[in-house]
């Protein structure tokens, strides 16, 4: 049986937007040598950094969701993150059925943020 998984890692913000795809594609070819299944991949873009992380204060954030019947998938893709070096963090995470529920609302648009000033003000009533 295979299971949900979440990865989400952070490039260095040096790279440039082609330097960056391919690094996305390179760990998207380890899941697939791996025989994983990639449901879904969002490339979140540029975003600053809660805390400094190796001098930097931005950095391209990248999810993967995907599907593995082997637990040595997510050990495989793990030491790819650690040898490169545009790798500044990652977290991989197995997802439960709550989880898989969240992630296909979250794929729908179920959570995208509303304009607060364009929604019509309903009156009490007295």
């Amino acid at each position: 049986m295979s299971k949900h998984y979440e990865t989400v890692f952070i490039l260095t913000p040096v790279l440039s937007e082609a330097q960056m795809k391919d690094a996305v594609e390179k760990f998207k070819d380890v899941l697939k040598k791996q025989n994983a299944t990639i449901v879904n991949e969002e490339i979140w873009g540029l975003k600053k950094l809660a805390y400094p992380i190796q001098k930097k204060s931005t950095g391209f954030y990248n999810l993967i969701e995907f599907t593995a019947a082997e637990s040595s998938t997510v050990a495989a893709l793990e030491t790819e993150y650690r040898r490169d070096e545009k790798v500044m963090r990652f977290l991989t995470t197995s997802l439960d059925k709550f989880g898989i529920e969240y992630a296909e609302k979250r794929r729908k648009g179920a959570f995208n943020k509303k304009d607060v000033a364009s929604e019509p003000v309903k009156a009490k009533k007295k």
